[in-house]
């Protein structure tokens, strides 16, 4: 029998043993729905403290309870492991790594890099490897294919790659990784078969497509079609106040069109690994075919300037100079209830109103502390002492607030997330 044939048996018998290397708000959840369709799963994590929750049962991930992680383990359907070995015994390997974006927006691959090198390492007939970390078109043929040609085996002979983007929306519960369309597009068919099939044991729907460059662009797209139309209602909300009009009123009236527009919504910039990195990504890979992307490039500059836009706001409402306010930041992650701080508007704003001189304080129930670059600072008590503060800014709007207590002993209180729709004296929506 030849690796396609075997391999593909394995996979329809559920005896295929899948190997995630990267147990983040991706590689988790994929492995607990693998492990309870009833596959061994390897979780390969360089870092000890995810291994160590993972088996004391303590939460790091919002959308996986740590009582399932637990049963999978005690099961034998799920081993986390820094033992990069575990790959050897793997038929089907998933990279589920960072690919931050540099300083210089410029992709940091490293990790993909450094996943491939190991895998090569361990590669023997009969896998399967996927990637499933956002990166730029040929990242799949162009930097993984060539660290794999190094061994002795063919590609889609002995071993078969394929890249299929991860459409991970963390906290959201309406759509779980199990009910998000998958695309999967290999090197060949053979690869985009076995793929098709091993998703299909725990996705509802496979989406195929003819290549990897398809499906690498295709997770951009996605991304982009967000930054650039929240970079556009951003934009938009700024005009709206030059012209002395609420522009959360605007975007409800527009989408009462049932054709033709869909809603996005202004804040005080985007965060998360997604939406404010993925795009850069097409840009530089644009770059190096010759071609200077404005759109996306425009777009990109509009949201990292909404955080300076709150703070010129703020400035503006103050009546007294930064260097002698009094400013409590309220909700610090980058997303609501999430408890993640990656690209995290919030950030920007303490930094820049820091520079100010302004002192600053912050809430959020799901962050105790913040010591990131020139930030530390502890978590406030906001419990009876919030009229010492010149302002509120609402920056993330955790349903874990009270907002009414909030809007009752707050002087002022600049609200970037429409959290109050009524029209308060004390309240001023971006």
């Amino acid at each position: 029998m030849n690796q396609f044939k075997g391999l593909k048996l394995k996979i329809a018998k559920k005896k295929a043993k899948i190997c995630i290397i990267g147990l983040g708000y991706v590689g988790l959840p994929l492995a607990v729905f693998f492990g309870k369709k009833g596959f061994f799963v390897y979780g390969l994590e360089n870092n000890p403290s995810r291994i160590a929750k993972l088996k004391k049962g303590k939460r790091y991930i919002i959308d996986v309870d740590p009582k399932e992680t637990t049963s999978l383990i005690k099961k034998g359907n799920f081993f986390p492991t820094n033992n990069e070995k575990v790959l050897s015994d793997s038929d089907v390997i998933i990279i589920c790594v960072p690919t931050p974006l540099r300083k210089v927006k410029i992709p940091d691959i490293s990790y993909v890099v450094a996943a491939s090198k190991t895998i090569k390492k361990y590669l023997r007939p009969g896998q399967l490897i996927i990637l499933e970390s956002t990166s730029f078109p040929t990242t799949t043929r162009e930097v993984i294919l060539p660290v794999l040609k190094k061994t002795k085996l063919k590609e889609e002979k002995d071993y078969f790659l394929c890249f299929s983007p991860e459409r991970v929306n963390p906290g959201d519960s309406k759509f779980p990784l199990t009910k998000i369309p998958k695309v999967v597009g290999g090197l060949t068919k053979k690869s985009t078969a076995l793929a098709s099939d091993l998703y299909s044991k725990i996705i509802t729907k496979i989406y195929p497509v003819s290549s990897p460059e398809v499906a690498e662009s295709a997770k951009l797209l996605e991304n982009t079609f967000r930054l650039v139309n929240i970079a556009l209602v951003n934009e938009f909300a700024i005009v709206a106040n030059k012209l002395g009009i609420n522009v959360w009123e605007v975007i409800e009236a527009a989408s009462t069109k049932p054709f033709g527009f869909m809603p996005f919504y202004p804040g005080p910039g985007c965060g998360g690994h997604c939406i404010p990195d993925d795009p850069m990504y097409l840009s530089w890979k644009a770059k190096k075919l010759g071609f200077k992307t404005k759109m996306i490039d425009l777009a990109s500059y509009m949201d990292h300037y909404m955080p300076v836009y709150v703070c010129q706001r703020v400035k503006d409402l103050l009546k007294k100079p930064m260097s002698k306010s009094k400013i409590l930041i309220m909700g610090v992650t980058y997303k609501r209830d999430v408890k993640d701080l990656r690209e995290s508007p919030a950030l920007e704003i303490i930094e820049y109103l820091q520079d100010k001189r302004a002192k600053v304080s912050f809430y959020d129930p799901l962050i105790p502390y913040l010591k990131i670059d020139k930030i530390n600072l502890k978590r406030a008590r906001i419990i009876g002492s919030l009229k010492q503060y010149d302002c509120v800014i609402i920056v993330t709007d955790h349903l874990k607030v009270n907002y009414s207590r909030l809007q009752r002993k707050a002087k002022l209180i600049f609200d970037t997330r429409n959290v109050y729709k009524k029209k308060y004296n004390n309240v001023i929506s971006l």
